[in-house]
């Protein structure tokens, strides 16, 4: 009777037992190696290297087994059913196996557990199956206790092998995994041995087709090493592999998070790898998106993927959000070799901002940036598809031109941001009164149309009415300059039936307002066209009229009424038109305010007479008439300092002339222009005193040199003995302030008489002398007359 544990020493070939703890060693380290590798694997990697798992660890598990078996000697005959070896091997396999699969499934409670009791169970099946393969002359008695501890160790080992090894993914958590599976596969064995109890019996016969043991010892053994070496072998070349694999795609992930757009590498319909900025736009971690499917955020795109994958073709589609939400973007698809097989990459461009830009470009292009309205153009399509609806509706449309009156000035008083606030109130106020049919659109400057279909011209002329109403209203809420505007309004068909005739009425008709004092509304009439064109037109001529050099200065003497000697001239414009001839001042000076063009040609006039007036040997005055547009504009005084400083003209001999109406647009501002001027050594005269306001006040606040008596009250003084004391109460008032006053007009005799006996300074007239080139003075600029004695008037 031989007890197996009691014979270890003495009936085992010690070098076989070391051979299968090295075999169970390199077994044990092999299948936990596989068995985390297994679990990094995804797709049929997985399935492969879960395979090579189970036949390494099986069948290292079964040839510890074999090669233990084969070094046990215990004096008797003895073989090894072939059939029921080799069924244990393939328990030994297949249970493995399904050990380390169960194990691995993270949706299953306790799966370690569970695959530990299941590769426990696999160690018992195959110990158990080879020790019914064993055929000895004798006869074999089992131990049940043995037994049962021999189960109880291979599964609760086999548990906490696996448990470990899975849990803790660091190398202490390996190295423990394999002690412990090690020991399950050791301890179950021995154990499972000890409880073997060979009595010899002679009778028993070893079938002849039993395998002998000892000469397949070192065979199996070497078997065995084989496969684990190549096992651990082919481990190591694809844990390499997958080192420098990932080495290379880390590479490439930071050289893709590098870029702004999104970028992701597609499998299929897989995703492969994505940077961040595509995990930004889906509202993901990138990680996260490995393995997904690419429908899942391109699903309108999928068919058109397929159809243009061709190296940088454009595809554009939405892109489906985590949260639902939908992005427009750009895609562009190329291939790639990623990993050594064939991919396709996806760059995704966000459309967002391009989008919201191209939108802002479309609404800049048909709107006004600053009050949203609609622009010209929009205006004029707007008007094209109405008058398209009137003529099938048989109904009118009006169309009203309005505009702000003196804006121009609310803009140099106040500044261009009051003058911006008061558009988007009156964009903001007209708007309000409109309803969905009518249109309000900013022409440019302080320009407006809008269009309205109506029945009736009445109703044009109650929306103008409501319009005026509400600017008024809207100043006085905003704390605004007072909002004035004039409106002219044509009609569809009865003023005319082509767009830009309704337009150009309809300004025409404005300009009608404008002229008939502003601040109300007219409509078109016929007769207007011909005015408005010819103003036009003489408009148009007068802009161009001093760089054609159709503008001429002429010169009219000013006397001293006492002695008859000339003092001075003063600088009259005269506008010589190639076709039209003399254009008289009374008719284009106020189109030259109105249009702006009398700061040009004021320019030109100042610069000219003080040029003139530099040449002159005989230190005469030379005085000029100033609008008040010149008055107000911004850098008057400037260009004046500048004019007398590039002349030469000494200051104290250009007496500048202004009437009392452009005092009165902006006191405080005329005040401090002409405190400049004064400054600059200028003489400053009130001209047509008598005509306009005559407000005594202001003499004392300005700073005037002169007044000048307006020549229609100088032609009545013989008829008038009203007109004597007026103009004897001026020259009054003259002496009483210290101011010398010049009369205009004189053209009698007896007028001049009347002021030298009044006392009268200076006088001018046609009986002095009439306005003339100054070549005509030429004796008197020069000054021979002082020699010849022609200084006097004959």
């Amino acid at each position: 009777m031989f007890k197996i544990y009691g014979c270890i020493l003495g009936k085992h070939d010690l070098w076989l037992v070391g051979l299968a703890a090295v075999i169970c060693t390199v077994a044990a380290s092999a299948c936990i190696a596989l068995l985390r590798h297994t679990v990094r694997s995804k797709g049929w990697l997985h399935h492969i290297w879960l395979t090579v798992a189970a036949v390494a660890g099986g069948f290292g598990i079964w040839a510890t087994h074999f090669v233990a078996m084969l070094a046990f000697e215990p004096g008797l005959t003895s073989g090894y059913h072939l059939g029921l070896t080799a069924l244990s091997l393939v328990y030994a396999i297949v249970l493995t196996g399904a050990g380390l699969s169960i194990a691995q499934f993270r949706s299953l409670p306790a799966a370690p557990v569970a695959g530990g009791v299941v590769f426990g169970a696999g160690i018992a099946a195959m110990h158990y199956t080879g020790m019914v393969a064993y055929e000895v002359a004798g006869r074999i008695h089992w131990d049940p206790a043995l037994v049962a501890t021999s189960l109880a160790l291979g599964g609760a080992l086999g548990v906490a092998g696996l448990s470990v090894a899975l849990a803790d993914p660091t190398t202490r958590g390996s190295v423990l995994g394999t002690l412990l599976l090690l020991l399950a596969i050791c301890s179950h064995h021995f154990t499972a041995m000890g409880a073997v109890t060979i009595i010899p019996d002679p009778t028993v016969d070893i079938s002849d087709s039993a395998m002998p043991s000892r000469w397949l010892a070192v065979g199996v053994a070497g078997a065995s090493l084989a496969i684990l070496f190549l096992a651990c072998a082919a481990l190591a070349l694809d844990i390499r592999d997958r080192r420098r694999f990932a080495l290379e795609r880390e590479r490439l992930h930071s050289l893709a998070n590098a870029a702004v757009e999104g970028l992701i590498v597609c499998r299929e319909e897989l995703i492969v790898n994505a940077n961040d900025s595509f995990g930004k736009l889906v509202g993901l971690a990138a990680g996260e998106l490995h393995g997904a499917e690419l429908s899942r955020f391109l699903p309108d795109a999928m068919g058109q993927l397929a159809l243009h994958r061709q190296p940088d073709h454009t595809v554009e589609a939405e892109l489906l959000s985590n949260d639902g939400g939908r992005i427009p973007v750009e895609l562009i698809v190329r291939p790639v070799t990623y990993g050594n097989l064939p991919h396709y990459a996806v760059a995704v461009r966000d459309l967002r901002a391009r989008r919201r830009a191209e939108g802002q470009i479309e609404f800049l292009a048909y709107h006004d940036p600053l009050t949203g309205l609609g622009n010209r153009e929009s205006c004029r399509q707007r008007l094209d598809q109405e008058l398209k609806i009137a003529l099938a509706t048989k109904r009118k449309l009006a169309v009203l031109c309005m505009d702000l009156d003196r804006f121009k000035e609310i803009n140099d008083l106040f500044g261009h941001a009051v003058g911006d606030s008061m558009l988007v109130s009156v964009a903001r106020s007209v708007t309000a009164l409109l309803d969905e049919t009518q249109m309000m659109a900013r022409l440019g400057g302080d320009e407006f149309a809008i269009l309205m279909p109506c029945e009736h011209a009445v109703e044009a002329g109650r929306l103008a009415e409501q319009i005026l109403d509400a600017l008024r209203s809207s100043s006085d809420d905003l704390n605004l300059p007072t909002i004035a505007t004039s409106i002219g309004i044509a009609l569809y068909p009865d003023d005319a039936e082509e767009r830009s005739l309704l337009l150009s009425y309809a300004d025409t008709a404005l300009y009608k307002a404008k002229s008939e004092g502003r601040g109300t509304y007219r409509f078109f009439e016929a007769k207007l066209g011909v005015q408005v064109r010819e103003r036009r037109m003489l408009e148009h001529d007068l802009r161009h009229a001093v760089a054609r050099g159709e503008m001429k200065l002429v010169y009219q003497p000013q006397n001293d009424v006492q002695t008859g000697t000339i003092i001075g001239f003063e600088v009259l414009l005269r506008w010589h038109h190639p076709v039209r001839g003399m254009v008289s001042p009374a008719l284009f000076i106020p189109i030259a305010e109105d249009s702006g063009a009398i700061l040009q040609i004021g320019e030109w006039v100042l610069r000219e007479a003080c040029r003139e007036a530099a040449r002159w040997g005989n230190p005469l005055s030379v005085a000029v008439n100033v609008s008040a547009v010149q008055l107000h504009a911004p850098h008057f005084v400037q260009l004046v300092h500048e004019i007398l400083f590039q002349t030469g003209l000494k200051p104290d001999r250009l007496e500048i002339e202004i009437t009392e109406t452009a005092l009165i647009r902006d006191p405080s501002r005329a005040q401090s222009a002409l405190r400049q001027l004064k400054a600059l050594g200028l003489r400053i005269a009130m001209d047509d005193f008598g005509t306009g306001y005559s407000s005594l006040s202001n003499l004392r606040t300005y700073p005037f040199d002169k007044i000048k008596i307006d020549s229609s009250f100088i032609r009545s003084v013989d008829e008038s003995e009203q007109t004597k004391a007026i103009v004897r109460s001026v020259l009054g008032l003259g002496r009483g302030l210290g101011l010398p006053v010049l009369a205009e007009g004189v053209e009698t005799v007896e007028e001049l008489n009347f002021l030298a006996e009044e006392s009268c300074q200076v006088a001018q007239g046609y009986l002095i002398g009439r306005p003339a080139p100054i070549e005509k003075y030429f004796n008197i600029t020069t000054n021979r007359s002082f020699a010849d004695g022609d200084n006097e008037v004959a």
